[in-house]
């Protein structure tokens, strides 16, 4: 029996867990499993003729939101071609309507609906061994006699271990890759928006079985462990033990991704996480809103004067970077209240604030509610809300403006990190003023309907600034400029940053870098090598205030030492996401 096991992942960088955990737990008893990765990006034509030269007798896809239309399109192919293959289908997009589904798609046989692995072995040995009683299977839907039958749902897996691992023979196929892990299953939390609700409490994977896998995944160099915990340190004497036999293993360009609920970090895990080397772990947290009512209605308990103690002790180590979520459309979440939202977060400097919008769900409890909150929105993925009884349509396109603004100067490497403090802390009330004027700005201009290169940006930035503030433009030029080199690996600078001043004689620089001095004291790694050759590795620049002084007193402009200053860039050659360019003052040492 041939039997095919697929998904469309979103991206060719992401890889599927719940394939691999459905061919490890049937591998013993059927071996001839095969597993068939595709992106939603793909030809549906492609896709199906692939799948069509394994000559499948069974053909099982992972459904999710971004999946599941391009998922139907290509079953309702191969079963016109292939009508003896048998289709099953499961995931989280087909477990709470699977009846509805088939009777709408008659090229669907089976759907699984809950937790997959223990239903789809024994529908494959029914189908090995030609038994048509399925009525025994718990957790299947299917027709019988043109009746939909929906069978008792399936008890979970209460030892996780039990389930082999999804992490055997050759891992290359995971190099440089994002690689989604899970350590439990579960979520200590009842949000409404969020299909964790579902499932009543947390199961844990033994700790051995953890460390066993990452292993695995380490030595294959990944390019990110995702794991995909809802709440990772729900138990935190289990969080700390697999954080810590992280950092035993010394890796290297590996991060580590976890969601965390910000709150529940005590002094004991501050104190461990200040001495996480940079770059290796990353932190997701959900604040969602920070409007208690709003809170209350989605069933989410935060302590938002914690969350914002611990985000900035966090901040203040500088090893690990911070996602914050907020999510727009939620219940009693106005347009004022999502700006001070918005604002509450924002000021918190996180590395990136990601601005969702509210997605109701199959099976969640906001899609329940729906009419209680006079919810709308096109019954079909992603199933994103358009408007409530609380925000209008009009005011949801503004924050879409606005989101893709935040993405493109904001959470954009920080490229624009020192640009941005100025502008807002001097001429705008508050973030969220800021962003809502520059929309308006891109909207004026028609800037949203065409595509821009990344140096376009700064030269956008700049014409806005020039246009609507028209102040101190020298600071604001020169801090773009800063920014620029800052962020990206060149020193040649687009033209409207460029100014008179620069170091003509190159004597200078050799000499500079040709000083033993100099070098122990700004480039230890690069003693006893040549000038000739570190002079790739950095670039002078000079500046016609002193940069830096002026960032270390917070901007201000009364403070500002309009004296000329010239600033070191040294490049890291092995530069990493996180890893910043490393700079200097050298203005003094160049004088000498």
């Amino acid at each position: 029996m041939n039997i095919v096991i697929s998904t469309l992942n979103s991206k060719y960088i992401h890889s599927s867990l719940s394939i691999r955990y459905l061919r490890s737990y049937c591998i013993n008893s059927f071996d001839n499993i095969k597993l068939m990765e595709f992106t939603i990006n793909q030809n549906t034509e492609y896709i199906t003729g692939e799948i069509f030269k394994q000559a499948p007798d069974v053909l099982a896809f992972s459904c999710y939101i971004w999946n599941i239309e391009k998922t139907l399109e290509i079953c309702e192919r191969l079963k016109i071609v292939r009508p003896q293959t048998k289709i099953i289908l499961g995931g989280p997009e087909v477990s709470f309507d699977g009846d509805e589904l088939l009777r709408k798609y008659d090229f669907i046989d089976f759907i699984i609906y809950g937790e997959g692995e223990e239903t789809f072995k024994e529908l494959l040995h029914y189908l090995y061994e030609g038994i048509k009683d399925y009525e025994n299977i718990k957790g299947l839907i299917f027709r019988k006699d043109k009746v939909i039958v929906i069978n008792n749902p399936r008890p979970l897996i209460s030892n996780l271990d039990i389930i082999p691992s999804p992490y055997e023979g050759d891992l290359n196929e995971f190099k440089d890759k994002i690689v989604y892990f899970e350590s439990s299953r579960g979520c200590p939390f009842n949000c409404q928006f969020c299909l964790s609700s579902t499932i009543k409490g947390v199961r844990y994977f033994s700790l051995d079985r953890v460390k066993e896998d990452l292993l695995k995944l380490i030595k294959a160099g990944v390019k990110q462990v995702k794991f995909v915990d809802r709440t990772f340190n729900a138990k935190k004497d289990y969080a700390l033990e697999i954080m810590r036999f992280i950092m035993t293993q010394n890796v290297k360009n590996i991060n580590f991704h976890f969601e965390v609920t910000a709150h529940l970090l005590d002094d004991e895990m501050l104190d461990f996480l200040k001495f996480v080397p940079e770059g290796l772990f990353q932190f997701e947290i959900g604040v969602q809103s920070t409007n208690d009512k709003t809170l209350e209605a989605i069933s989410r308990k935060t302590d938002f004067d914690k969350l914002s103690k611990v985000v900035r002790k966090i901040k203040s180590y500088n090893n690990i970077h911070q996602h914050l979520d907020l999510i727009a459309g939620l219940p009693y979440e106005d347009y004022n209240s999502f700006k001070k939202s918005f604002n509450d977060v924002y000021n918190l400097q996180p590395d990136m604030l990601q601005l969702g919008f509210l997605k109701l769900l199959k099976g969640s409890g906001l899609r329940r509610d729906r009419e209680k909150y006079g919810f709308k929105f096109l019954d079909k993925p992603p199933y994103e809300v358009l408007e409530n009884d609380y925000i209008n349509y009009g005011e949801m396109l503004k924050l879409k403006s606005i989101e893709d603004l935040l993405e493109k100067y904001s959470n954009n490497s920080r490229s624009f990190e020192n640009s941005l403090k100025y502008v807002i802390k001097n001429y705008y009330q508050t973030p969220f003023d800021f962003f809502e004027d520059f929309s308006s700005y891109w909207e004026k201009h028609k800037l949203d309907s065409i595509s821009h290169s990344k140096v376009s940006l700064y030269r956008i930035f700049y014409d806005y600034y020039f246009d609507r503030i028209n102040k101190n433009i020298e600071i604001f030029r020169e801090l773009l400029k800063y920014d620029f080199l800052l962020n990206n690996k060149t020193s040649n600078l687009p033209e409207f940053m460029k100014s008179d001043k620069k170091i003509d004689d190159r004597n200078i620089i050799h000499k500079f870098l040709q000083n033993e001095l100099y070098v122990n004291k700004y480039l230890k790694e690069f003693v006893n090598i040549p000038a000739k050759r570190i002079i790739n590795k950095v670039h002078f620049e000079i500046f016609t205030f002193d940069i830096l002084d002026f960032m270390k007193n917070n901007f201000e402009i009364d403070k500002v030492l309009y004296k000329e200053s010239i600033v070191l860039f040294k490049y890291n050659e092995d530069k990493k996401v996180f890893n910043k360019v490393t700079v200097y003052n050298v203005t003094e040492d160049i004088e000498k």
